[in-house]
């Protein structure tokens, strides 16, 4: 498949592309500026455009996918053309869902500690030596890319509210249509597209809303307004909250106190206490024991 990236250098934009480029296939990309660790890692693979700018005679009828980044304006020349040949376009998020139609779909959301809960749930199920797709927002010990895509029937997926695409309004994580939903807490972010606290929580309530019957939402309940957003009056969706775990602080290490003695942990902090409350939910839900889950978080060293 020939595939056009519009803003290339984007960080989700540019680990796709290299997920692609690594599956076999043509891919190119424009962008007007990419930094590091874009530039290289796009360099590396060949990806990297010839020169900056917006080239949209690199636009032809042979492009079978235009993925077009946030980055990119509304009226920029190669998205016209990709219009004007009737070329299919999606947005990242869009085009992270086509391909993951058909697996079960795990989407951690939040204004804090969501990459550090899909690194936690992405750890213990490499550790477990289980199948599965991510993408990530930052690179995670253990794993070379940020985005992975293949045949595996599960996909983890750090979801992001801020605006899909200059087409597209609507928050990333609305696309993913999750099947077990995080939400790790709301502090107001991205005061520029979300001008009032009340904008930003909306994001999150379409996020719950969109639970699909039988499906699970964990969140966490120290969280006021979350808890508000996720005691959801639906007797489909199977709502977990989740707080600080009980531990103690041994030798100036974390040490969770569990049913299977002390678990000493390498991460410290309340924060990351309760993400690892988030993972273990997560993960239970994906098949991983209890048990399993505390040998696994032991050795995770941080996002």
């Amino acid at each position: 498949m020939r595939v056009h990236f519009i803003a290339i250098g984007g960080s989700a934009m540019h680990n796709l592309a290299l997920a692609l480029h690594e599956k076999g296939n043509i891919v190119t990309g424009s962008d007007d500026e990419i930094f590091e660790p874009s530039r290289t890692r796009l360099e590396a693979k060949g990806l990297l455009p010839a020169q900056y700018g917006w080239f949209p005679e690199k636009i032809t009828d042979e492009i079978e996918v235009v993925i077009l980044g946030m980055h990119a304006r509304i009226d920029n020349p190669e998205l016209l053309r990709a219009k004007e040949l009737g070329i299919k376009i999606y947005s990242f998020p869009e085009y992270i869902y086509q391909y993951s139609q058909d697996k079960q779909r795990i989407v951690v959301a939040g204004s804090h500690g969501k990459t550090t809960v899909t690194s936690m749930i992405m750890h213990v199920l490499k550790f477990h030596d289980k199948d599965f797709d991510y993408m990530v927002g930052s690179l995670v010990e253990g794993f070379d890319t940020m985005t992975k895509l293949s045949d595996a029937p599960i996909i983890v997926i750090e979801g992001d509210e801020y605006l899909t695409s200059p087409l597209d309004p609507r928050p990333k994580f609305a696309h993913y249509k999750h099947h077990i939903g995080v939400i790790t807490g709301i502090a107001w972010d991205h005061i520029n597209v979300f001008p009032t606290f009340a904008n930003y929580l909306e994001q999150f309530e379409i996020f719950a809303d969109l639970t699909p019957k039988g499906g699970n939402l964990i969140y966490c309940k120290d969280d006021k307004k979350l808890a508000e957003i996720c005691s959801i009056d639906r007797n489909d969706v199977r709502a977990k909250a989740y707080t600080v775990p009980s531990h103690k602080i041994r030798n100036g290490k974390t040490v969770l106190n569990t049913d299977y003695g002390p678990i000493s942990l390498q991460v410290f902090g309340e924060h990351n206490l309760k993400n690892i409350e988030a993972a273990r939910l997560t993960c239970q839900l994906l098949g991983i024991t209890e048990k399993g889950f505390y040998t696994a978080i032991s050795s995770f060293k941080g996002a």
